[in-house]
């Protein structure tokens, strides 16, 4: 096959990764953010259910991350990604669709479990196919696709609001779900090699291990403040006098934001070291959550919505980056560890958070014990000895 060729196929299937990054990520596990106003405006649930609703999402998330890392040959079954794809769209379309608690808690519990595993396929199948066609330096692309979801859920649920209320929204993140997933597939699947090989790492040659333990505390210490701002930032700002207008496109600026970061920071990265550029992700991330705190501008929404989503995948790939570094022949090991240390910070802190909302009649709590947390990890990577490059 010629270069020609090879650019091709690889721009192709790079396409059809992002689209359903858009679906499983974007809109199957975060379009609840700029839903939840309307849900609160209109059905009047309370934070503590909302962090819940949230919690059991990322709960499930950490559940289907653990079903990858346990049982990985279901991945290879090509009933498997279509399963959970269809699990995506309908859990995004139930939940429009009832006003049971307990429905919508089994619907996020199950839409979590479907965006860890379309999230940890469409990775390895758009790495592999990079990686063939001679482009593998192009995958941090792919990650692109979960802030344009994010992006493209903040400006339309307020103009489907309009048109059907809470449940419009969700209905309608439905159908966009449907349209994405089919120029997605229709992209990328006649390109996809459906039985990769993969690596007899008994082959290679051993390589040293470096500690991987701080790296996970600190990885833990970020999922635990990021979700904060990720569950509740729309609805803070819509809770804010003078700023309810303005409150969904706070999400579509972060979206916005979050678009070119899996770039940027690997960029920084290689010009000042993988530990400068996390600990400096981390900083920004924490000064924009404390700003938060007491955020009554528009000015200040923006920096806080900006600095969130220009950091929050920059710190997923760096950090998964990093893993790779510290465990060389055991890549998928190390990334396994890292996600679940995140998957279990994230699916404490909603809760948490909703319950201290409600308890103190604010975020200001809530968000400083999340802004602490960033800053608490980032003082980990401090003192963390990462390998050279």
């Amino acid at each position: 096959m010629n270069p020609a060729q090879d650019k091709q196929i690889a721009i192709t299937v790079l396409l059809g990764g992002i689209f359903g990054m858009m679906v499983a990520m974007g809109i199957g596990r975060f379009a609840y953010t700029p839903i939840l106003p309307l849900m609160q405006r209109d059905l009047g649930i309370n934070n503590s259910v909302a962090g819940s609703l949230a919690a059991l999402n990322y709960t499930g998330y950490l559940m289907g991350a653990l079903l990858c890392m346990l049982s990985p040959t279901v991945l290879r079954q090509r009933a498997f990604p279509a399963t959970a794809l269809v699990l995506s769209i309908a859990t995004t379309l139930g939940m429009g669709l009832t006003t049971s608690t307990l429905l919508w808690s089994a619907m996020r519990f199950t839409g979590g479990v479907a965006s860890a595993v379309l999230f940890i396929i469409i990775t390895a199948e758009v790495a592999e196919t990079l990686i063939r066609h001679h482009h593998g330096h192009w995958l941090g692309t792919l990650y692109s696709g979960i802030g344009l979801g994010i992006a493209a859920s903040g400006a339309l649920v307020p103009w489907l609001s309009h048109l059907g209320g809470w449940s419009g929204a969700w209905l309608g993140m439905a159908a966009l779900s449907v349209v994405m997933s089919a120029i997605g597939l229709i992209l990328g699947r006649r390109h996809i090699d459906v039985h990769p090989t993969t690596r007899n790492l008994s082959s290679c040659p051993s390589q040293p291990r470096h500690p991987l333990w701080p790296l996970a505390i600190a990885y833990f210490l970020e999922g635990l403040g990021y979700i904060v701002s990720a569950t509740f930032l729309v609805a803070m700002i819509a809770a804010t006098p003078g700023l309810e207008d303005f409150a969904p496109y706070s999400w579509t600026i972060v979206g916005l934001a979050a678009i070119p970061s899996t770039l940027i920071w690997p960029f920084v990265a290689q010009r000042i070291g993988q530990q400068k550029a996390l600990i400096a992700a981390f900083s920004i991330q924490a000064a924009g959550t404390l700003v938060s705190m007491y955020a009554d501008s528009v000015a200040e929404v923006v920096f806080c919505a900006t600095s969130f989503g220009a950091t929050f995948l920059g710190i997923v790939a760096l950090t998964l980056s990093e893993g790779n570094r510290r465990w060389p022949a055991e890549t998928h090991h190390a990334a396994a560890i890292l996600t679940t240390a995140f998957s279990l910070g994230q699916m404490f802190g909603p809760a948490i958070a909703g319950v201290l909302a409600d308890h103190e009649s604010g975020f200001a709590l809530p968000l400083g014990l999340a802004g602490s947390c960033v800053i608490c990890g980032g003082i980990i990577l401090f003192f963390d000895h990462f390998p050279p490059r």
